[in-house]
């Protein structure tokens, strides 16, 4: 893996680089025949391009491939992934012997590429996310001072996602040329011919619009390919593109350019018949079965306490606005903070971070999964990247999060006018959906500040969580309700009213904790006491705490939020005091019908959850006796 500036190879350079394609189609064909599954067709159409890139083109650190000097490789076409474990173990960056190992239980590789593999960076297999990520790793690689290049290869097929080409708009615009997008158009997809069978230059002319330099070349043969990705590394100015014409299956002549061998690994019989067209053949080497996982994945680097809070009780901020101030606050002390925005920064606050760091805002415009994938190729190379856009918009962004759940990476997301609370805006814009969605996300955590103190608690608090945080902030001013001392662990909730005589233990968090505040007023009136909770960390729920104020006001739990109730607040609350065995007479009030414009107030009191919901909700528990066994009622109810 050396770099070179030569346009025309010599003989003797081809020759090698014809033999290593020659030997990556071999280990693609065994290793998916062993595992009874895999994709070694879509390996195949690519072999002369991953041997040139992984043993003449790129500059890799095989006992650090991540490391910021390296060039990175991204297989966007994660079914591919034979072919990079191939290329990686050909170079020398995880052992040969693995090979044979593909798609076992007990193997690090699976059946798409996942940052658990030295020289991946994040998980693919999502088809049209790899370009947004480099694109990240790119724009990191510039930042950091590195001249390392990112190459990207993608399939024809997935170039029909949305996702690709707001990734080619953002990097045109960028002028990212560091960045080197290579298109498989091998013509076959899954279950047909692709959009535009062999015709690369209708990518070309795509790629051309979009501010990139593009070109056409024949994929199979080497000088080609070589001296494209020659004058890729010369390009200055503009991002490349090359699309690369090739065969699926090339190199086996009952495979190449053959519909219906998608995803279908070849038989024993079959291998032998292929390998015959590909001697010589090495010997399988056998496995050592020793991992070359990583032990663990980077965590966010570590930074000093930023300057201390300078609110005071009884403030109006909104908890957007606090989100914004908090990110200047800790641009201040973690050079590595990078925001994202989704041209709402005057909305989501994030503006305030751009006026102190001009250059560490990334206006990612109206294009939400291209942001969230480019945030974690910024993460892979070390940076704190901070996403903003409303909540419900987000949503479009669901399987961009889920994958840089499974790539584990150090991404935080923040999604602002959450729920009805919004007003006017109406039912489009608000985000009602956003805490189910984050509750699948494996290890995410999911931050709910209610005031301008505990959003930047806990906006510090994701800077320094591995792994993906979403805050969810309101559009609402409220009151500064937390001393600015005030300490936010994750996880952990605080309460903010009790006493022995507690009816019922009310959990809430945002707009409606001040409503559970008012209802307790209301009900001291009326001579009941009532527990109120504010639920800030919701996942990870700090159960204990959750269990011990349940049975001290005998499994009596109201839980109000500014959500659709199904993945909620109150469906994390009373699952988790299930699971630890306590008897819950239980009621969620929660947003269940499509909701309308109009004032927040009027709102939050005509969807159900206002104080006055809360109050009539604690009264039907005060004239019943607490539950001393039995299961929870059904959502409503309150027996």
């Amino acid at each position: 893996m050396t770099t070179t500036s030569q346009n025309i190879a010599p003989t003797s350079k081809l020759a090698a680089l014809a033999d290593k394609a020659r030997i990556l189609r071999i280990h693609s064909l065994r290793m998916t025949t062993a595992a009874g599954s895999g994709h070694p067709t879509s390996c195949l159409s690519a072999a002369e391009i991953m041997a040139a890139l992984f043993f003449d083109v790129m500059k890799i650190d095989v006992k650090d491939p991540s490391s910021v000097a390296s060039d990175r490789f991204v297989m966007s076409k994660g079914h591919a992934a034979p072919i990079l474990y191939a290329a990686l173990a050909e170079a020398g960056a995880l052992p040969v012997s693995r090979l044979m190992t593909l798609r076992t239980l007990a193997s690090e590789l699976e059946g798409h590429p996942t940052p658990w593999i030295p020289g991946v960076d994040a998980a693919t297999g999502s088809l049209g996310q790899g370009l947004s990520v480099g694109a990240g790793l790119a724009m990191g690689a510039k930042r950091r001072g590195s001249s390392a290049r990112v190459y990207v290869l993608m399939g024809d097929g997935e170039m029909a996602e949305g996702n690709v080409w707001e990734a080619a708009g953002f990097a045109g615009h960028y002028d990212v040329d560091n960045l080197v997008a290579i298109g498989d158009v091998n013509g076959l997809g899954q279950s047909q011919r692709t959009m535009y069978d062999h015709d690369a230059e209708v990518y070309k002319r795509k790629f051309e619009a979009e501010g990139w330099t593009a070109e056409v070349i024949d994929g199979h043969d080497l000088a080609a390919v070589l001296a494209a990705l020659g004058r890729a590394k010369a390009n200055q100015g503009r991002p490349y593109a090359i699309l690369a014409r090739t065969e699926k299956g090339h190199g086996v002549s009952f495979l190449a350019d053959k519909d219906g061998w998608h995803g279908k690994p070849l038989s024993a019989e079959q291998l032998v018949k292929a390998l015959a067209e590909l001697e010589p053949v090495p010997a399988i080497i056998p496995d050592n079965g020793k991992s070359c996982a990583r032990k663990s994945l980077p965590k966010p680097p570590d930074f000093p306490a930023p300057t201390a809070l300078t609110y005071k009780l009884g403030d109006s901020v909104a908890t957007r606005e606090a989100y914004g101030t908090a990110l200047a606050r800790l641009g201040e002390v973690n050079e590595q903070i990078i925001a994202i925005d989704g041209d709402v920064k005057n909305s989501t606050f994030s503006e305030t971070f751009q006026k102190s760091f001009s250059d560490r805002l990334v206006q990612g415009f109206i294009a939400e999964q291209n942001m969230v994938s480019v945030a974690v190729g910024l993460a892979a190379q070390g940076y704190v990247p901070f996403v903003a856009t409303f909540a419900c918009f987000l949503a479009r962004a669901f399987d961009q999060v889920r994958m840089a759940g499974i790539s584990q990476s150090n991404i935080n997301l923040c999604g602002s006018h959450a729920g009805i609370s919004i007003g006017e805006d109406g039912p489009s814009q608000m985000g009602l959906e956003d805490l189910a969605s984050f509750r699948t996300i494996p290890g995410a955590a999911i931050l709910y500040p209610s005031d301008a103190v505990a959003t930047e608690r806990l906006t510090e608090a994701a800077a320094r969580h591995p792994g993906i945080c979403y805050i969810r902030t309101s559009r609402p001013k409220t009151p500064v309700l937390y001393a600015n001392d005030e300490k936010f662990p994750i996880p952990g909730l605080k309460v903010l009213r009790k006493s022995a005589d507690d009816r019922a233990t009310v959990i809430a968090a945002g707009v409606t904790l001040y409503e559970a505040l008012k209802a307790a007023d209301l009900l001291k009136a009326k001579g009941i006491a009532i527990r109120v909770i504010d639920l800030y960390c919701i996942k990870p729920l700090d159960t204990a705490a959750l269990v011990e104020h349940a049975r001290a006001t005998g499994g009596r739990i109201v839980t109000v939020e500014d959500h659709y109730p199904e993945g909620g607040i109150g469906e994390a609350v009373l699952a988790a005091l299930a699971e630890a065995g306590v008897a819950v007479q239980g009621v969620r009030l929660a947003v269940d019908r499509i909701a309308h414009s109009g004032h927040a107030a009027e709102l939050l009191e005509t969807f159900g959850i206002s104080a006055n919901h809360i109050v009539a909700a604690v009264e039907r528990f005060a004239k019943h006796p607490a539950r001393k066994g039995g299961v929870a009622p059904k959502r409503g109810e309150a027996k």
